[in-house]
């Protein structure tokens, strides 16, 4: 079941002075937690972090891209369509176009000039620096600095946080329950519109920088809570486009929260492993535990997965956290007669699958 492709390898001439030149340096690598992986559009990962070390020190941005094992990496260096491999490569390994750097990284053996400078460049000290931060960073990969409010301001009154005005508004605008917006806002930042991620993710609906930029939320205004919960509805009217194949518009809810969280190409990828294993590409149910596999090599070096590993159990949890908090707020909170459109009851059983049973019955 599980395809390769065969890539044709040829030689290539391409040095240092090309990629100063390009402005880009093109890195292959191995998907994984100590390799690369992205997160919210950010890359992380050991080889990734000394990767965009060293293109910045040679004056150029980093381009990672992904192979699924050690023959592709090198198939895709000898083509010339990356310019090195970003990995520490058995030292035994033997190949002609092929010449090994002191920090087991692999460029062709004709760039002569990209190797000088990567062992000019690299140090010891360079990866026990990068993996300290990497650890760091694994350790606080759960965490949000945040100061927590009440998850319900008052029942009496249906309340649910200060800024329900700004979501009933919002939601009014991409058809969406307002206090689904709300409860995923809690799962967030826990309604602190100041919060920061260790990711550096911002704000009451935690947007990452770049991401706002691109929604129209300048960098000044990330924390602003109003405009921060509407750059986060444009962002999931977006999504809500992307996955219009998802014909129940109800379902499509849960691939809108998982791509928020996980990204959209994670998402499609959990797709793809679903529909190659004859399950359903339009329930969540089917679709989850590809999603929670996307976190073991088996699934994330599969040939369909493009966008590689991905903790999977914290997008599953994240999903189903603000499924229960919306069901909580809908037998708390009034739906307001302003216009907001209140997705109907959901149809998904109440129990959800442990993870033992999701190992029995995953990736085949």
């Amino acid at each position: 079941m599980f395809g390769q492709a065969d890539n044709g390898v040829q030689s290539m001439s391409y040095d240092l002075d090309d990629v100063q030149a390009s402005g880009e340096l093109i890195a292959a690598t191995l998907s994984g937690p100590d390799t690369y992986y992205e997160y919210r559009g950010q890359g992380f990962g050991l080889q990734f972090a000394m990767a965009e070390a060293f293109a910045n020190r040679m004056g150029a941005r980093l381009r990672m891209e992904m192979a699924s094992d050690t023959a592709q990496l090198i198939a895709k260096l000898s083509a010339g369509d990356v310019d090195l491999i970003a990995l520490e490569l058995d030292s035994t390994l033997s190949n002609a176009s092929l010449r090994l750097m002191p920090n087991g990284w692999g460029v062709r053996a004709n760039s002569s000039q990209l190797a000088s400078a990567i062992v000019k460049w690299w140090n010891p000290d360079i990866r026990q620096q990068l993996l300290a931060t990497e650890q760091s960073n694994k350790m606080a990969a759960n965490r949000v600095r945040r100061h927590m409010q009440p998850a319900l301001l008052s029942r009496s009154t249906g309340t649910i946080s200060r800024y329900d005005a700004h979501f009933i508004r919002a939601a009014q605008r991409i058809g969406w329950d307002w206090r689904l917006l709300a409860a995923q806002c809690y799962q967030e930042s826990g309604f602190d519109p100041q919060a920061v991620s260790w990711a550096g993710a911002c704000g009451l609906m935690q947007i990452m920088p770049s991401t706002g930029e691109r929604l129209g939320l300048s960098r000044d205004d990330l924390f602003d809570p109003s405009r921060n919960i509407e750059a986060a509805a444009r962002y999931i009217s977006q999504l809500n486009s992307t996955f219009s194949d998802i014909h129940n518009a109800h379902e499509r809810i849960w691939f809108v929260l998982a791509a928020y969280n996980g990204g959209t190409g994670h998402i499609r990828d959990a797709i793809a492993l679903a529909k190659a294993d004859d399950h359903s590409s339009q329930r969540w149910d089917d679709v989850e535990p590809y999603v929670l596999a996307l976190s073991s090599p088996a699934a994330y070096r599969h040939p369909l997965v493009q966008f590689g590993y991905l903790r999977g159990d914290e997008t599953v949890d994240y999903v189903r956290q603000i499924h229960r908090r919306w069901l909580s707020y809908r037998g708390i909170a009034r739906p307001h007669s302003s216009g907001t459109h209140s997705a109907k009851s959901s149809s998904r059983p109440s129990r959800v699958r442990s993870r033992s049973e999701f190992m029995n019955d995953s990736v085949h």
